[in-house]
């Protein structure tokens, strides 16, 4: 899955030679890149899906209700002049997962390799107080 990015190798170069510091940045730079265009590809094409979904339940709540919502919304649905606000349920777990998304996306930070090394320690701690 290349994205329209130039992976340009120097001649002479080892493809099975260990990354540098900076190739491993420029990799963790991409992935990163990567995972944003995924988000806000999903979440423009969730907000599309709303955006039908409402439409959709707003005509068929129209229609039902013979008109627009003069007595308020409610949970039953074919009342004369109410609607049923089931739109809330689809609405809210869209906007959990959204900002899931946007945790997972722009809260979580790549693993720096001094926290590689500090597991590392630990681990060794660990190991020699078992033994």
């Amino acid at each position: 899955m290349s994205h329209g990015i130039s992976h340009d190798t120097p001649t002479g170069s080892e493809l099975d030679a260990p990354a540098t510091g900076e190739q491993l940045a420029r990799q963790q730079a991409i992935r990163q890149i990567e995972r944003k265009r995924r988000f806000w590809g999903g979440t423009v094409t969730a907000a599309v899906g709303m955006i039908i979904l409402v439409a959709i339940w707003a005509t068929t709540e129209y229609h039902n209700a013979g008109g627009w919502p003069a007595g308020g919304f409610s949970q039953s649905s074919g009342i004369p002049g109410v609607w049923n606000i089931w739109i809330i349920y689809p609405f809210i777990a869209w906007v959990l997962l959204t900002a899931a998304g946007a945790w997972f996306t722009y809260g979580r930070k790549p693993i720096s390799e001094s926290e590689i090394r500090r597991e590392i320690e630990r681990q060794d701690v660990d190991r020699q107080a078992r033994a």
